[in-house]
């Protein structure tokens, strides 16, 4: 007995060497700080923990296409954090062939968050959200506009502002954890409409907009790109 006991301990002892260093070497990249930023094959990555009554998150990642969060924020209302990779564009709309994202998430079936693009134009001036998913209690700034199937989905569109700048919220009708979105599409629509003119697309955003994950979720990006040109 006293030999079987002295065999397994060498055998968890060895287990624990092999797994310990994987896990330490999980990610390329990693930080807890708050506006903790990676730049990496032309994206920046933000942790970008904002909101007031925040709780701690760490960001990893090992690419710009491959990362995500752990993130414990309170169930107290208002978003917390916008964790996102952003890419720079900065182009015409009319000058632009073309403007388009793909993405693959992992994401938790409690809390209260949105899969969501952050999509700024002429220096800020114009936000244009597309939530890919939704759970909890999350909603978009302004009024109900129209329904309209546009880039590759069909979205409930609102209009209002932050205060700060005009908020365009695009909120699929149904759940999505992965696709393509023809982005120049949809802000030709939002010209069509006459909302606004040949703006300059700035930057494209991706990441989740957390309110809450109370006791700890994980949000993983399995794949995503962003291309313009």
């Amino acid at each position: 007995m006293r030999k079987l006991r002295i065999l397994l301990a060498t055998w968890v002892a060895a287990a624990l060497l092999f797994v310990a260093p994987q896990a330490a070497h999980a990610a390329t990249w990693g930080s807890s700080d708050q506006w903790a930023t990676w730049s990496n094959g032309g994206y920046t990555l933000y942790n970008n923990i904002w909101g007031s009554g925040a709780g701690p998150q760490s960001i990893w990642a090992n690419s710009y296409s491959n990362w995500g969060v752990w993130a414990n924020h309170p169930n107290t209302g208002g978003v917390k954090a916008y964790p996102n990779a952003s890419k720079s564009v900065n182009k015409k709309l009319s000058a632009l062939g073309s403007a388009t994202s793909s993405f693959n998430v992992t994401v938790p079936g409690s809390g209260a968050y949105t899969t969501a693009y952050d999509i700024w134009a002429d220096n800020n001036a114009y936000e244009i959200m597309l939530w890919m998913n939704k759970t909890g209690a999350v909603g978009p700034i302004g009024s109900l506009q129209t329904s309209v199937t546009v880039g590759g989905h069909s979205w409930s569109v609102y209009r209002g502002s932050n205060g700060a700048n005009a908020v365009f919220s695009f909120v699929r009708t149904s759940n999505t954890s992965s696709g393509t979105v023809d982005i120049k599409a949809i802000m030709n629509w939002i010209k069509g409409k006459g909302w606004f003119g040949d703006v300059t697309l700035g930057n494209i955003q991706f990441g989740y907009e957390i309110t809450s994950s109370s006791g700890g979720l994980n949000f993983v990006t399995n794949s995503y790109s962003a291309s313009a040109s």
